[in-house]
């Protein structure tokens, strides 16, 4: 009972933290951020779940074997992404390509929001289990 304020108040600010977070990662190739700036916070985020509900709550809303297959899936996923892009920028392969639009706009940067999102889903993952890792010996 000693932690209600405590609770209460990352009920509110938790949201607003990721949204802050998401919200880096989709004007990272605008503005300053980009992918792991943006998972850091995503991450810091997950940390202070983890602090303030502990860890045996964090464990069945965050569970391992969700994340790590979202992580391999990121990782797969980006793997590709990279790939194809190399292979197709490097040997002028006149290969099918995302548009490039407008500068200044969301969807101006071919692969790069998809890269960044994925880049933010492995860096807020990895954080969340290198805290978990060194809080308790285990995620």
């Amino acid at each position: 009972m000693k932690d209600v304020i405590l609770k209460e108040i990352s009920k509110i600010i938790i949201p607003f933290i990721q949204i802050f977070g998401i919200y880096v990662i989709f004007h990272g190739h605008l503005s300053p951020g980009g992918g792991f700036a943006g998972g850091t916070i995503i991450g810091a985020s997950l940390i202070l779940y983890r602090l303030v509900y502990g860890g045996k709550q964090a464990k069945q809303k965050l569970a391992y074997k969700t994340l790590m297959n979202i992580i391999c899936f990121s990782v797969f996923l980006y793997g590709i992404l990279k790939g194809y892009s190399f292979i197709t920028g490097g040997s002028h392969i006149n290969l099918p390509q995302p548009p490039l639009g407008d500068p200044g706009y969301i969807f101006s940067g071919g692969f790069l929001l998809p890269l960044n999102i994925l880049v933010g889903i492995i860096v807020a993952i990895s954080m969340y289990f290198f805290y978990s890792l060194f809080d308790e010996g285990e995620i």
